[in-house]
C-alpha cells in the first residue's frame, strides 16, 4: 500500500475576498489527478475558511493554519479546535516554523496542540524543520528529530498526522533544499519514526516537503522515495500550484 501524495496549499496572510475568489476559481477549474493519486488540502486564513469551504470543489479539503492547544474560552484572539470540527473543517498547520520562530512555540506546546486537535478529530499537518545555523552546526538531524519526538510523546495515533518538514532556512527565501538533501532529511526521519514509534507508522506516515517548492523544482523533488508531497507557501496563491498537484503524478510512473 502505497502513501497517498499530499500536496497543502499555505496561503499564510494572505488574501482579500477578490483574491481568494480568483485564486478558488483557479483550483475549480484545474485538471488534476484524482482523489486516488494526491490529496489537495488549502489552508486560507481563518477570516475566509467558511468562504473558501463553500466554493471549493469537493475533491480539495480546506485547513486552518492553526489552533489553540485546549477547549475554548477566555483565551483572547484564539481559535478552538471545536471551532474548526463545528465549521467541518477537516484540517489545521501546527507548529510551522513562522508561529515557532515569530511566537516562540515550542516543541512541548506544539505536541500539545497535534495531540489535543487530534483528539477532537482533527487532522493534522504537523510542521518541523531547522534553522540555518542549525544546519551550518550539523544538527539537523538532532533538531528535526527532538520536535517529531515532541509529538510522539503526546500521541498514540499516527493515522490522521502528515508531517511536514520545512528547513526554516528555505521558506520564502526562493532557497530549496536540494533533492538529495531534502530526501536524506525525510530518509532519517522516517528511521527515526521506525525505530521510536513503529516500523508500521515509519511506512505509512507521509512525510511532506516545505521550502520554496515551485512549478520548476516540484517533479524532481516529488521523484525523491522518501518525500511525499509537499506543504506550498507563495505559489499556492499562484497558477502554478496546478503545476505541484500534478507532480504526484511523479509517483505513479
Amino acid at each position: 500500500m502505497g502513501r497517498k501524495f499530499f500536496v497543502g496549499g499555505n496561503w499564510k496572510c494572505n488574501g482579500t475576498t477578490e483574491e481568494v475568489k480568483k485564486i478558488v476559481t483557479t483550483l475549480n477549474e484545474a485538471k488534476v489527478p484524482g482523489e486516488d493519486v494526491v490529496e489537495v488540502v488549502v489552508s486560507p486564513p481563518f477570516v475566509f475558511l467558511p468562504f473558501v469551504k463553500s466554493l471549493l470543489r469537493p475533491d480539495f479539503h480546506v485547513s486552518a493554519q492553526n489552533c489553540w492547544v485546549r477547549k475554548g474560552g477566555a483565551y483572547t484572539g484564539e481559535v478552538s479546535a471545536e471551532m474548526l470540527v463545528n465549521l467541518g473543517i477537516p484540517w489545521v498547520i501546527i507548529g510551522h516554523s513562522e508561529r515557532r520562530q515569530l511566537l516562540n512555540e515550542l516543541n512541548e506546546f506544539v505536541g500539545d496542540k497535534v495531540a489535543y486537535a487530534l483528539q477532537q478529530g482533527l487532522k493534522v499537518i504537523a510542521c518541523i524543520g531547522e534553522t540555518l545555523e542549525q544546519r551550518e552546526a550539523g544538527t539537523t538531524t538532532a533538531v528535526v528529530a527532538e520536535q517529531t519526538k515532541a509529538i510522539a510523546a503526546k500521541i498514540s495515533n499516527w493515522d490522521n498526522v502528515v508531517l511536514a518538514y520545512e528547513p526554516v532556512w528555505a521558506i520564502g527565501t526562493g532557497k530549496v533544499a536540494t533533492p538529495a538533501q531534502a530526501q536524506e532529511v525525510h530518509a532519517d526521519l522516517r528511521k527515526w519514526v521506525h525505530d521510536n514509534v513503529s516500523a508500521e507508522v515509519a511506512a505509512s506516515v507521509r512525510i511532506i516537503y516545505g521550502g520554496s517548492v515551485n512549478g520548476g523544482n516540484c517533479k524532481e523533488l516529488a521523484a525523491q522515495p522518501d518525500v511525499d508531497g509537499f506543504l506550498v507557501g507563495g505559489a499556492s496563491l499562484k497558477a502554478e500550484f496546478v503545476d505541484i498537484i500534478n507532480a504526484a503524478t511523479v509517483k505513479k510512473n
